[in-house]
Parts: structure tokens; C-alpha cells; sequence
């Protein structure tokens, strides 16, 4: 305990300068505007935002990301409760009882007990992270190119079989994202793969430039094709009157358990790897309604209905760093984008992150206690201020996210034919979203794809040809299990529910 207590304070060191704390305080005024638009989100506003971090020191770039990232999360529930449009996948289960509350004129309390289950939701999740984050680093220290194969193996699975309900959608997410991270030289053999004899792909394609593609590009395609289909007049909306942001005390105590409740469920939700604060969410509001003495007024403006998945949805943000830190397994979409960022910058998550580049890990768990309080300043005195956001005109907003994604494209690899390649990208990524095919599971899987590759090939050189060298191991064992578990799992529990309804008819 001592020895987390000195780790946690020398992160605090490295960033209590007033460079990092204002480059925190802006990155999560950004990332909270950009969460409050609808449909962005909090991947697309990293992935945006990205080529902000270029020429700083890795602790500030990666604080800056962090900050970004929180404050996407912080904005995303700011259009679910005033125009009951989520910003994100995160913030659909705080239209629930959210927008209810706005319009049965609690509008203001609504924005203040969402940014203050957000603040306890991210600062007991960081405290979490702290405690976990070193135990599993050693762990994972131990793993060789079998442990690596299986476990990234599982995650892929996993992530297959939960998106949203449809496996054979999310096995064509896992398929498509396996084909993308193929492209360009073998990193074995050194044999090109789907190049088209274009010399710009030998080396792949940059991760940033195909997230900027998919995620800002795309978005872009997407809000423009709603536009599309709205009439002149359908857009104006009746207004919601926010006067001031307050909180009282007995609705700060009606809240404070389930929201200290969902906030350790949300986390472990998190970390699963392509679970996700969507998940997270649902289950943490659905486990809250089961538990409450009133659960009739769910769904009509109650207020512990909002503060469980606020609180839940950041506790699942900050779960999801944790594979990404110390596996290099991005747990989410938006820690997928980090990834590559943190590549960029020279930093490589993963088992000995903690170790070699402890200073900078720490320092990251420090910027999340930081940015959550600072995300709480901004989002209490200055919500009514931010929530004019709302009323930006698309025809404004799609251009400047056009703009920022081409600058930052160009800013990466000064290649025009990135251009191009975003382009296409934010084609797919506008199909993919338009079919409703899983975009994490697609994410996951091109970020895996290369290296589950390479540690499939070198498990089986140490095996010499053997497959039963996955399973020669506990740990190995343990993930053949669980994988087993994740595919089969969904299919008996919607068989025992079938049962279950044909015995009660």
C-alpha cells in the first residue's frame, strides 16, 4: 500500500505544473463540447483532437487524452437530457429518466446530479485502476506468445458474441477488421499482402488515419445523411428552460448508494474488453430498477434512474483503460484511438508499461483524478453556458469536423493519398453504422489482427507445429474456457429463458 501511495503521488508530481493542468482543463472543455454533440462521441472527439497532442511531452499528451476522453463522457448525457438525443452509445440509458426530469422542469437537477455521479463514478474508478492496474501488469509480464494468442483470441470472441445481440453481424465486424490490419507487409516474412502495388500501403495503414476516417469522416456522412431526410421545420424543438444547476441534499443522499453501488459493476463491465459503457449502463440501470422499492418510477423522471448510468458510464470509461495499459488490449472503441495515439508519441502500453515507463503510467492514473475534478467545475457553473453547444447549426458543425479531420490526417504522414484513404474509410465506417454492424468488435479486431497473427506464428515455431501448446498451461486453459463460455453462454441463457416462457404459457 505504501508503495501504491508513493507511485500515485509521484504521478501527481509529474503533472501538477500549470502546462499539464491547463492543457487538462482545455482538453476537457473540448472533449465535454464535442460529447454533447449528438452522434460524435467520445471516440470521434479523440480521434479529432489527436493532432493536438503532437510535439508534447508524453505525460501531457497523454494526460490531454485522458481529459478529452472523461469529458466526452461528462458531455455525452448533456443532449439526452435536453433533446432525449444521446451524444453516444454510453449515454442512451440517461434518456430514460434524464429527459422525464427536463421535462417535468428539473432540468437543472438533472445536469447536476449527472455531473456529479460522473465525478464519483471516475474517482472511485481511478481509485480502482490504481489498486489493479500494478497486479495485473505482473501478471501479464509472465505471458508468452500462447498466453497472448488465447487471450487475444477470447477477447475477439467475446466481443463477437455480445455485439448487440447478433453474433453473425458481429462475426463480420471481427472479419472486416482482421482483413483492414492484413494490409501491407507480412511482418514475418515481409511478403506484401492486398496492396494493390500502391508503395504507400507496403507499411500498412497508419491506425490514426483510418480512425480519423472511420470515426470523424464517417460521422460526417452519417449526420449528413439525416439531414437529408428532415423537412424544413422538423428541426425546431420545444426549448428546455435551464435556470441553475443545483442539487439538493436529499436527493444527493437518495442517490449516493446506488450510485456507489453501480460504480464497481460499471468498472469490471468496463474492463472486459469490447463490453463498453453501452453494456455497462444497461445493466447497472436494470440491476438499480430490480433493487428499488419503487421501480414503477423508473422511466418517469426518476432521479436515481439518471445518476446510476452517469455514474456507472464513467466507472466503465475508466475500466476499460486498464487492458489497454497493461495488456495493450484496447477495452473500448475510444481506448482503441489512444492506442494508436500513445504509438505515435512513442509510448507502448502494455505488461512492462508499468515498469519501464512507470513515471508516465502513473502519471495517467494521477490526470484521472485531476480531470474529474476539473471536469466537475466546468460542467457545474458553466452548463448553462455549454449547453448553446447544442443549437449549432449542422450546416456549421460538419464542415469544421471535415476541416479538422483532413488538418490532422496531413499533420500525421504529410500524404496526400491519405486523403483518399479516409475517404473510403468513412465510406465503410458510414455503411458499417448505417447496417448496424458492431463498430468495437471491427475496431478490436484491426487492432488485434497483426498481432494475433504474429503470436499465433510464434507459439507455433516454440510448439513446432503443435496446437496442443495452447493448452499446456493453467492460464491457457483458463482462456479456451472462457471462450467456450462467451460463445456458448448467450445461447443457453436464451434457451433457459425460452423454457422459462413456454412454462409459464
Amino acid at each position: 500500500m505504501n508503495e501504491l501511495l508513493i507511485n500515485v503521488a509521484g504521478g501527481f508530481g509529474a503533472i501538477f505544473n500549470v502546462y499539464t493542468i491547463l492543457w487538462i482543463t482545455f482538453g476537457g472543455l473540448l472533449g465535454t463540447i464535442i460529447g454533447m454533440l449528438p452522434g460524435l462521441g467520445p471516440a470521434t472527439g479523440v480521434a479529432i483532437l489527436i493532432p493536438l497532442t503532437f510535439g508534447m511531452d508524453p505525460t501531457a499528451a497523454l494526460a490531454t487524452m485522458v481529459s478529452i476522453y472523461f469529458g466526452a463522457m461528462f458531455g455525452g448525457s448533456r443532449s439526452s437530457i435536453l433533446l432525449n438525443t444521446p451524444g453516444d452509445g454510453g449515454a442512451i440509458a440517461a434518456t430514460f429518466d434524464g429527459y422525464p426530469m427536463a421535462r417535468n422542469g428539473m432540468a437543472g437537477e438533472a445536469l447536476a446530479i449527472s455531473a456529479w455521479a460522473s465525478l464519483i463514478g471516475g474517482i472511485f474508478s481511478a481509485v480502482f485502476l490504481a489498486i489493479l492496474s500494478q497486479p495485473i501488469s505482473e501478471l501479464a509480464i509472465k505471458f508468452g506468445p500462447q498466453q497472448y494468442t488465447m487471450l487475444m483470441l477470447f477477447a475477439l470472441i467475446a466481443t463477437t458474441t455480445i455485439a448487440k445481440g447478433n453474433m453473425m453481424k458481429g462475426m463480420l465486424a471481427t472479419f472486416l477488421g482482421l482483413m483492414v490490419s492484413t494490409i501491407g507487409a507480412d511482418t514475418l516474412t515481409g511478403s506484401t499482402r492486398f496492396t494493390m502495388g500502391i508503395a504507400e500501403l507496403y507499411q500498412g495503414i497508419d491506425f490514426l488515419v483510418l480512425i480519423i476516417g472511420f470515426y470523424a469522416i464517417g460521422e460526417v456522412y452519417i449526420n449528413f445523411d439525416k439531414l437529408l431526410y428532415i423537412k424544413e421545420g422538423e428541426r425546431s424543438t420545444d426549448e428546455i428552460a435551464v435556470s441553475k444547476v443545483k442539487l439538493t441534499k436529499e436527493q444527493f443522499k437518495k442517490c449516493l448508494i446506488p450510485i456507489l453501488r453501480s460504480t464497481p459493476l460499471g468498472f469490471l463491465i468496463g474492463v472486459l474488453p469490447g463490453a463498453g459503457a453501452t453494456i455497462a449502463t444497461m445493466v447497472c440501470y436494470s440491476t438499480e430498477k430490480n433493487l428499488s422499492k419503487n421501480p414503477e418510477d423508473f422511466g418517469k423522471g426518476e432521479i436515481v434512474g439518471l445518476a446510476v448510468p452517469e455514474a456507472s458510464n464513467n466507472a466503465a470509461a475508466t475500466g476499460a483503460i486498464i487492458p489497454m495499459l497493461t495488456l495493450g488490449i484496447p477495452g473500448s472503441g475510444t481506448t482503441a484511438v489512444m492506442i494508436g495515439a500513445l504509438m505515435m508519441i512513442g509510448v507502448k502500453p502494455g505488461p512492462l508499461f508499468f515498469t519501464t515507463q512507470g513515471h508516465i503510467a502513473w502519471a495517467v492514473v494521477a490526470s484521472m483524478f485531476l480531470a474529474n475534478i476539473i471536469l466537475l467545475i466546468i460542467n457545474l457553473p458553466l452548463a448553462t453556458q455549454l449547453i448553446k453547444v447544442l443549437k449549432t447549426p449542422p450546416k456549421l458543425l460538419l464542415p469544421c469536423v471535415i476541416t479538422l479531420g483532413f488538418i490532422g490526417t496531413y499533420s500525421l504522414t504529410y500524404s496526400t493519398i491519405d486523403f483518399m484513404i479516409i475517404v473510403g474509410f468513412g465510406f465503410l465506417g458510414y455503411f458499417i453504422k448505417k447496417l448496424d454492424i458492431p463498430v468495437a468488435t471491427f475496431i478490436l479486431a484491426m487492432i488485434l489482427g497483426v498481432k494475433l497473427e504474429t503470436s499465433f506464428r510464434q507459439a507455433m515455431l516454440i510448439g513446432k507445429g503443435d496446437f496442443g501448446i495452447f493448452a499446456s498451461e493453467p492460464i491457457t486453459i483458463f482462456f479456451i474456457v472462457a471462450t467456450i463460455l462467451s460463445v456458448f453462454g448467450p445461447i443457453l441463457g436464451n434457451y433457459i429463458k425460452k423454457r422459462k416462457t413456454l412454462i409459464q404459457i
